[in-house]
Parts: C-alpha cells; sequence; structure tokens
C-alpha cells in the first residue's frame, strides 16, 4: 500500500480491510482506479502479486510473465498448473471440443485435479458462470445416519478430495466466496435430481460407483451453455458385487454418440510419489495371476462334468 501511496502522491489513499477509500482529483481517481482494476485482474490470473508486478502495472508496462504452452491456469502463490503428461494434454483438448467427456484410469493419474482446472480456468474466463462437482457418497447407504453431525458434515469426507484440489487453484477467501455464493458447488450426486444445470461446468468424480440409473440421472442433468466431464476408476468399484458399473455402462452405450470425448489415462500418467506407480503395478500383477488361477480351477470342474455326461 505504501509503495502505491508513493506513486499517487496527488491522491490520500486510505485502506482499511478489503475497502479503499480514495480523496482527490477526479481525473487523477479514474486513473488509479483503472490500474487498480489492472492489479486486481492480474492477481486473478496468476494468484500472486509481487512488487515488480504492481510497478510495471501502473508504470504502464505488461508484467513478465512465463507461459509454458501446457499451462491450464495458475494456482496458488501463481505455481503453473500445467498438462504433465500425454493423455492429461489429451484431456485439456477433449474439453475443449466436447460438451461431454469421459476421463478413466488408476488413482493418481491426475484426471480428476486436470478436470477441476479446467473448470476454473472456464470460470476465470467467464465461459461459464459456476461449477458443480459431485461424487457418489457410496458407503454413505445407512451408515450415514450414524455418522455424528449435520448432513455436510457427513458428507465433507467424501468430497474433501474436491476441496483438496480446489484449494491448490483458488485463495482460501476466494474459494470461501465462491461457496458461500454457490458459484461453486460440491455436493454428492444424490442431490443433482430434478435440476437443470446450465452455464456450468459439472464433474462427476469417483463414476464408477454410480449405478446405472444414477449415471443416466446425472448424464441428462446437462443444460445450455454447460460442459460435463466425468472421472473414474474401472478398476476401483465400490458396488455389491451383483450391481453394474454405470460408468462403465454409460461408455458402452454412448460410444458412437458424437459430441462425447474420451481419455483413458494409464499407469504412465501417475503423477503422484514414484511408489504409487509400483503400487498399481503390483496389484494390476496379483489380480491377473489371481484371475489366472481361478480359469484354472474351474478348467477340471468343466472336464469332468463333460466326463460324468459322456
Amino acid at each position: 500500500m505504501q509503495l502505491i501511496k508513493t506513486l499517487f502522491p496527488k491522491l490520500r489513499i486510505v485502506a482499511r480491510g478489503n475497502v479503499m477509500k480514495v480523496i482527490g482529483e477526479e481525473e487523477e481517481s479514474e486513473t488509479f482506479l483503472k490500474k487498480i482494476r489492472e492489479i486486481e485482474k492480474y492477481c486473478e490470473e496468476y494468484n500472486l502479486l509481487t512488487e515488480e508486478a504492481i510497478l510495471d502495472i501502473l508504470k504502464g508496462k505488461a508484467p513478465a510473465a512465463v507461459k509454458p504452452d501446457n499451462l491450464i491456469i495458475h494456482g496458488m502463490n501463481g505455481k503453473s498448473i500445467v498438462a504433465r503428461t500425454e493423455n492429461q494434454q489429451h484431456l485439456v483438448d477433449a474439453f475443449e471440443k466436447n460438451d461431454l467427456v469421459f476421463a478413466t484410469g488408476p488413482a493418481g493419474s491426475g484426471k480428476t485435479f486436470v478436470a477441476i482446472a479446467l473448470a476454473v480456468k472456464a470460470l476465470k474466463s467467464k465461459q461459464v458462470k459456476k461449477i458443480i462437482l459431485s461424487r457418489p457418497a457410496v458407503e454413505a447407504g445407512e451408515k450415514l445416519g450414524f455418522l455424528p453431525g449435520e448432513m455436510k458434515d457427513k458428507l465433507d469426507p467424501y468430497l474433501q478430495p474436491l476441496y483438496d484440489a480446489l484449494q491448490d487453484m483458488i485463495p482460501a477467501a476466494k474459494l470461501k466466496e465462491y461457496m458461500e455464493n454457490n458459484v461453486i458447488q460440491i455436493a454428492p450426486l444424490a442431490f443433482m435430481r430434478g435440476r437443470t444445470l446450465n452455464d456450468a461446468v459439472i464433474i462427476l468424480d469417483e463414476a464408477q460407483n454410480t449405478s446405472t440409473h444414477q449415471i443416466k440421472m446425472f448424464l441428462t442433468r446437462l443444460g445450455m451453455n454447460a460442459k460435463m466431464i466425468v472421472t473414474g476408476d474401472v478398476t476401483q468399484i465400490d458396488l455389491p458385487a451383483h450391481q453394474t458399473s454405470g460408468l462403465i455402462q454409460a461408455m458402452q452405450i454412448l460410444k458412437q454418440v458424437p459430441g462425447i470425448g474420451k481419455v483413458e489415462f494409464t499407469k504412465k500418467d501417475i503423477v503422484r510419489h514414484k511408489l504409487v506407480q509400483r503400487i498399481v503395478e503390483a496389484y494390476g500383477k496379483y489380480d491377473r495371476k489371481q484371475k489366472s488361477a481361478s480359469a484354472k480351477e474351474e478348467q477340471p470342474a468343466e472336464n469332468e462334468l463333460n466326463h460324468i455326461k459322456h
């Protein structure tokens, strides 16, 4: 603030909290207001404000900014959030070309994080007016009533990964404002019923745990000037064994429908700790071994049955 006061000596500037009062000649005040709005715009885009950037803006110079080719948005403290793998970039491209995108793949491949970054980018650039994030609370059925607290307290643990991603991209005060004004809405899948979602980016995370009816209900919420990203990992289905995953069925039914993009992430896209990729590989190897052993056990039984028939 002292720096700004120094560069506008003809004005009397008083700041209290987030309110600024300016007294002075009209022309000088208008110039000041224009510069403050430029600073505000820069801060909103880069989530960062340095003394050098303020000086450049006030002196009419464009602040130096390095923008990687694969940049999605600037996160907290100006950190560049970029597409870090080829498939993450495929998701960025698919989102631009389609109104509905399915993104499937293993844990840690960045599909949800990139999806939320794309939603935040669309909100910041005013392409949409709101972001709606949802997840099925699979274990929330009967057990939900026994958890302590109000409904929000009971559901928050299921939605926490979505909060975590947003906190990496939007300053805490701004995120709180967005959520209080329903610009960003985070809700379990059951809360989507009956709504038509216009002017929004809508993300359904962990969609492998939806029933066939749930995902159909969700997909048909898509309104005007809206985009939807559905993410999931078909190897981590928590539904009862007899129940079909809505995500798997939806991708089969909608395979030939134009305007729908599909991106398949693999273990090569895992961008968490290096051990995560090894863990995923080890479990994949174990599952294949188990299936192979089960197939061998069933084979003699079939041969024995055929022998009895003959």
